[in-house]
């Protein structure tokens, strides 16, 4: 798993009780297996284990969907 600091990534993840939720967030920070991020939905500081994410994918910037 490759992400930078500053990157927006979506992400499909399992929480500590067992809900599996989409995300969107841009990455803060990345250290001992934990991913410091804003959450783009709330604007909420948030932390994640890299081992709960299930799958990710890098958003490009500038691309119309």
């Amino acid at each position: 798993m490759k992400m930078s600091i500053g990157q927006t990534i979506e992400m499909i993840y399992l929480d500590k009780a067992g809900k599996i939720t989409q995300r969107k967030i841009e990455v803060n920070g990345i250290r001992d297996g934990r991913i410091r991020a804003t959450c783009l939905t709330t604007g909420a500081p948030r932390v994640f284990l890299v081992e709960n994410i299930l799958a990710w994918n890098l958003v490009k910037r500038g691309v119309v969907a």
